[in-house]
């Protein structure tokens, strides 16, 4: 009987590691005590059962149910701290804001803008757009001042023919009068029409793109009249 009660122990284990139900550990905790009593009550005085393994026994029980407790706490922890952050991705719908990020969206004959964010002032800074397959489709040579500034591509492309619409990436290599390198942050502006809360982290919707709620540097109130 002492096997089978070593079984249940090791089965209860390894069923904690494979995502069994607490209700399965817990039947199994019961089967335990009965046995466990029942050999108790039917040992040989003359040959009594081993004491360090039944220890043994209840100390591992002990320690898988102390280990679902944490599991059941950690679990509603995480569902609060997701209702938070779903609760604060919503309200940002019609909000305008600037998230960190190289891509923006261009519309059937429209603009796609972005914010550039100069360490310094730069007397040549090229800029490149690359479509969504990384393939250059325009260039301009601009200067910046030092600090943030926008910058809109008006959707031609080398050739002088519109740029289908979709989403684009921009690329910013600058220098300074001296001919040094300056670093150039990039952004994105727009405002969130829509927040989709199926995966595991909010994510805001500007247009098509899927901007992560931790992306996002600043927010402020829609200038879309309606």
């Amino acid at each position: 009987m002492t096997s089978g009660i070593s079984s249940i122990a090791s089965s209860t284990t390894a069923a904690t590691s494979t995502g069994t139900s607490a209700q399965e550990i817990a039947g199994n905790f019961t089967q335990f005590l009965t046995l466990l009593t029942t050999q108790l009550k039917n040992q040989n005085p003359l040959d009594p059962m081993d004491t360090n393994q039944f220890t043994q026994q209840l100390v591992q029980f002990a320690g898988v149910e102390q280990q679902l407790k944490t599991n059941d706490r950690l679990d509603n922890i995480l569902t609060s701290s997701k209702a938070a952050s779903s609760a604060t991705a919503t309200s940002y719908i019609g909000q305008a804001i600037t998230a960190d990020g190289l891509s923006a969206d261009l519309t059937s004959g429209g603009s796609a803008s972005w914010t550039l964010n100069a360490a310094r002032a730069a007397t040549k800074a090229v800029v490149t757009i690359l479509d969504s397959k990384s393939n250059v489709v325009g260039t301009q040579t601009t200067s910046l001042t030092a600090g943030s500034q926008a910058f809109t591509w008006n959707g031609r492309t080398a050739s002088g023919m519109n740029a289908p619409a979709g989403t684009y990436t921009i690329k910013v290599s600058a220098q300074d009068a001296t001919g040094a390198s300056v670093t150039v942050d990039t952004s994105t502006s727009g405002t969130v029409s829509q927040v989709d809360l199926s995966g595991a982290a909010p994510v805001l919707l500007v247009g098509s793109k899927r901007i992560p709620l931790s992306s996002v540097q600043r927010v402020g109130l829609s200038t879309t009249a309606g």
